[in-house]
């Protein structure tokens, strides 16, 4: 990466510059690989600033994840004024395109809750969570009972999501549309192994999918 000029900026901004090009710099290498001197030498800053602003490389990781996390969870948000079914395929198109638009910063956000720092990993399992709770929350809506085990269905196939999307969404010949569709089906196939016949009624998927 070139070395930018350096510019005077308000700590606010300078801090925000900085957690930018970290999150830029995903698209080329994994979070594990994005060092202070990179980022420094990117800024046109010294090592001793991204220090002051971060405490120690760790800490930069963990806003670089926190903002790749946001960036994820905004582009995907659910639009609340939709019915439930419709709201989970748009919220399903929607994080599709982000996977195929962001594809590399996508993989070292999933693949970052490998991290050996704690926070970085709890910021990826906060993502994970809400992901589950937006889930849940359209299946709720359309009758299914609540209970552990639902819970645990759908974490998991927050789980499985992921895989497909690293897996179909980057590197792929796979359409949007034949994405999206895996992804609502294999919830269906998910609801139905814990209700019986509730994948069929509320999305058309066979129960021994």
């Amino acid at each position: 990466m070139a070395t930018a000029r350096r510019t005077r900026l308000r700590p606010e901004e300078r801090r925000n510059q900085l957690v930018a090009l970290g999150v830029a710099t995903l698209a080329d290498r994994p979070l594990a690989e994005v060092t202070v001197e990179e980022i420094a030498a990117e800024a046109g800053v010294s090592t001793g600033l991204v220090y002051y602003y971060f405490g120690s490389k760790n800490g930069l990781h963990h806003e670089i994840v926190r903002r790749a996390r946001d960036s994820m969870l905004h582009a995907s948000e659910p639009q609340p004024e939709l019915p439930p079914a419709d709201r989970l395929v748009s919220t399903l198109t929607r994080l599709v395109a982000y996977v195929k638009e962001h594809g590399p910063t996508f993989y070292s956000l999933v693949r970052g809750a490998a991290s050996g720092d704690e926070e970085v990993r709890a910021v990826i399992e906060d993502a994970r969570r809400q992901q589950t709770e937006r889930a849940l929350a359209v299946l709720l809506e359309l009758g299914v009972p609540e209970s552990e085990l639902l819970r645990v269905a759908v974490r998991s196939w927050v789980a499985l999501a992921e895989q497909a999307l690293v897996d179909g969404g980057i590197n792929s010949d796979l359409t949007d549309d034949e994405l999206v569709g895996y992804l609502e089906r294999s919830l269906g196939g998910v609801v139905g192994a814990v209700v019986p016949g509730a994948s069929e009624a509320l999305f058309g998927v066979p129960s021994a999918l």
